[in-house]
This record gives C-alpha cells, sequence and structure tokens, in this order.
C-alpha cells in the first residue's frame, strides 16, 4: 500500500530524513519508533506534504510526490497529529463532520458514525459540548475519531500517547488497536512508549538522527538487544 525508498527531508535546507526506507501492506499495522529529535514526525509531514521532501513515496501505486497536500487525505490518507489539534470551538459531532470531507467520508458518513460511537461512546454521549471542554484523553479519542470519519486506508498516528497519563494512555492504545483489528485499515504509528507499541504492531522501525536504524517484525524488535537496552530498559 505505502512505499518509501530514499527519502530526504528537511527545513529551510537542513536535512532531518536520511534515505528512509520503509513499507505498511494493506491492513497492516507499523510502528516506528525512536527518541525524540530522531524525525519521526518529520517523516508523518513529509508524508503529508507539510514538508519538501525527495526521493520515493507511492500509495496504492501512485507517487505521492505528485500530488498536492490538500488531495492527500482524498486517497486514502488521514494523519493525526501530535498533540491532538481538535477544534475547541466547535461541538464533538462537528470536529467529526470536518474530517468527514472526503468523497469516501461523505458516502459512509452515517455508518462511519455509528462505528466511531462504538469506539468511543463518550463521544456520542458529549456530542453537543464543545471539544474544548473534553479531558487530554478525550480530546485525543476525538482527534483520532476526526481521522476515521473520512474513511482512511492508512491511518497516520503521531504520538497519541502524549501528555496522557500513563493509564489514559493504555486506553487510548487499546482503542487504537480494537479499531484495527476491526476496521481492517492499516495503521501506522510514531511512539515514544515503545513498548506498547511494539507490543501491537505486525512490524517495527526505529528511527536515530533521521535514518532508518533497525527494522524487524514484532518479535525480531522486542528480542534485539540494541531495543531491549536502549527502549525497554532492560
Amino acid at each position: 500500500m505505502l512505499s518509501i525508498d530514499s527519502l530526504r527531508a528537511g527545513y529551510g535546507g537542513i536535512p532531518v530524513l536520511h534515505d528512509i526506507a520503509l513499507t505498511v501492506g494493506a491492513g497492516e499495522f507499523v510502528a516506528i519508533v525512536g527518541p525524540n529529535g530522531a524525525g519521526k514526525t518529520t517523516l508523518f509531514k513529509a508524508l503529508s506534504g507539510i514538508v519538501p521532501a525527495t526521493g520515493t513515496i507511492t500509495f496504492d501505486g501512485a507517487s505521492l510526490l505528485d500530488v498536492p497536500p490538500a488531495r492527500r487525505a482524498h486517497l486514502g490518507i488521514e494523519h493525526v497529529p501530535e498533540g491532538r489539534q481538535v477544534f475547541p470551538s466547535l461541538t464533538i459531532r462537528e470536529n467529526l463532520e470536518m474530517g468527514a470531507t472526503t468523497a469516501a467520508g461523505r458516502k459512509s458518513w452515517a455508518d462511519n458514525l455509528e462505528k466511531i460511537h462504538a469506539w468511543f461512546p463518550v463521544l456520542a454521549q458529549r456530542a453537543t459540548a464543545l471539544a474544548g471542554s473534553l479531558s487530554g484523553g478525550q480530546q485525543q479519542m476525538l482527534a483520532i475519531a476526526r481521522g476515521l470519519a473520512s474513511a482512511p486506508k492508512l491511518l497516520m498516528l503521531d504520538e497519541p500517547s502524549m501528555g496522557l497519563s500513563p493509564a489514559v494512555a493504555d486506553e487510548v492504545f487499546e482503542r487504537i488497536v480494537a479499531i484495527h483489528a476491526q476496521g481492517g485499515l492499516a495503521v501506522l504509528l510514531v511512539e515514544q512508549r515503545v513498548a506498547e507499541a511494539l507490543q501491537f504492531a505486525h512490524r517495527g522501525y526505529v528511527l536515530e538522527a533521521g535514518r532508518v536504524v533497525l527494522s524487524g517484525t514484532h518479535a525480531q524488535l522486542m528480542n534485539d538487544d540494541r531495543v531491549r537496552q536502549a527502549y525497554l530498559g532492560m
């Protein structure tokens, strides 16, 4: 579904990513982990077209570099950014409607809304409440749900546990795993909680200083001494 090769990206001519190569298959759960400053968020911004990039990015066989950023969501790519970034002065329902602006999202709005309410009951219970009145964890759920409202093929989640207590972060992870299992869509997750990210992923990539330094299946990475010592505290 998604294939990246020799990807380079940065800001103001300063390179951040160097020759990145990775793939995400249809329906696959892939995690990208690494320390702060490794380039994980920059990678997502390159995929969304927010920062300029060179190399090869193909999605469903078509080059993404030829597609304007505003059109990429219409191809089935949804980027849920770090920091949640909900619309605080709009209601929960209005936030979800803002997500359903793609043709696929409009076509399947009623069905998607039913699924979203099943995954996130609080969003149904507080549909008319302003998004700014929600707790941090509830806002993160809303941000994910808004992404799902576009009916994506690939859901890119950037640090969904950021700023959340461990218990709330665990709840958010549980919902993400359920959505992947039940929805059949591909998930590309960037996360600093390495143990949780790798626990649920089919495959993972370790990004350091803008380069992929390790990749493998869930089992391979969890058993790698470098990952265990640097990221799992073992």
